[in-house]
């Protein structure tokens, strides 16, 4: 009680039967039969499982052992198991690092994206295993299924059009950016490089400066302040954020065209101008580094289900928050080596498991 550990002691009557000869204890509600510990200390257990402390933190709390916190999430729990009879019509797949028991290195998390909750979580990302999971619902509920978001994987959109022949495969929008934000971070730290092998002070200078501004090359565009000034110590004087940046690519015409790639496909994205993102990627580029060129060819492989992300409002930020979600719990635990137990606890903290009225 309180924190402090509480001993409840308690005389049962015990009966004999004179047809049999048979002794037998009077049962009450506080306790079950042959246990030491109160039903409501369990009821404390179980709801305790639903924040994210981790289970040695709760039987110091509750004075118990860590056997006995698992054996009470699974009374009090029942093991999620799915009916494979209803699809939601909006699904968010992902994938994250699963425990070391688990068949294969990641797992996958499927999501409702309608009412923004956790459908189901397979112990295996492979396709076959992916295939013969979404295969054991009637195929009915799979054609009702109008969109399914998922990354640039390229596999990943075969096997979902196969399995989802009527849905539209839409693209995270995160992933459509960040390939075009690595390759020109990746330009930007390659032109780094050839300046720092000139041996006069003004290259040492501007390497210090694409060194030390790089978050601003990569900001939006519109975003850049034209007429705020502030003093820049590599620059001994006042200078705007679009000043800075304009210096930056004034150095190498190759870095400025990999920029103006970067801002007109953000610009598409966040804007949701689906045309002018087809025309663009369709346009013959020349001085392209390879990484960004390789973006843009993803983009055309993956162009209709990217045009759908421009369509469509659903992301892939309700699944990536989960995620992050996910991470604090196995942190939290110091790890899972059990599967099972794993999803168990991340279906408990989100409350998709109902608690039992009666152990």
């Amino acid at each position: 009680m309180a924190g402090c550990p509480a001993y409840l002691e308690l005389k049962k009557q015990r009966f004999l039967c004179r047809e049999c000869g048979q002794t037998f204890i009077a049962e009450i509600s506080v306790i079950e039969k042959r246990c030491h510990i109160s039903n409501d200390v369990k009821r404390s257990i179980a709801v305790q499982g639903t924040r994210n402390i981790s289970e040695k933190d709760i039987a110091l709390e509750h004075r118990v052992s860590n056997n006995t916190v698992k054996r009470v999430f699974k009374t009090f729990y029942d093991t999620f198991r799915q009916t494979y009879q209803h699809v939601p019509e909006n699904l968010a797949i992902d994938e994250f690092k699963s425990v070391k028991s688990a068949d294969g290195a990641m797992s996958l998390i499927i999501c409702d994206s309608d009412n923004r909750k956790i459908f189901d979580i397979l112990e295996d990302r492979r396709n076959k295993s992916i295939t013969d999971y979404f295969k054991r619902f009637p195929k009915e509920q799979r054609a009702k299924v109008k969109t399914v978001v998922v990354d640039l994987y390229g596999p990943y959109q075969k096997l979902f059009r196969s399995l989802f022949p009527k849905a539209d495969l839409i693209i995270d929008r995160f992933h459509i950016v960040t390939q075009v934000n690595r390759a020109l971070n990746i330009a930007r730290v390659a032109f780094m490089k050839t300046v720092q092998k000139s041996s006069d002070s003004k290259s040492k200078k501007d390497y210090r400066k694409l060194k030390k501004y790089w978050k601003l090359i990569l900001k939006k565009e519109e975003e850049l302040k034209a007429t705020e000034y502030h003093y820049h110590r590599l620059f001994k004087g006042m200078v705007t954020e679009r000043g800075i940046v304009n210096y930056l690519l004034s150095l190498d015409e190759g870095l400025r065209h990999q920029y103006n790639i970067y801002q007109t496909i953000v610009f598409t994205v966040n804007y949701r101008k689906p045309k002018l993102f087809q025309s663009f990627i369709h346009e013959k580029q020349r001085g392209l580094s390879a990484k960004m060129d390789q973006a843009l060819k993803t983009f055309r492989q993956s162009e209709e289900a990217i045009v759908n992300a421009l369509k469509y409002s659903y992301s892939n930020g309700l699944v990536e928050g989960i995620n992050n979600k996910i991470k604090a719990i196995k942190r939290t635990a110091y790890g899972y080596r059990n599967f099972s137990n794993f999803r168990n606890r991340i279906f408990i903290e989100y409350k998709l498991l109902e608690i039992k009225t009666v152990a």
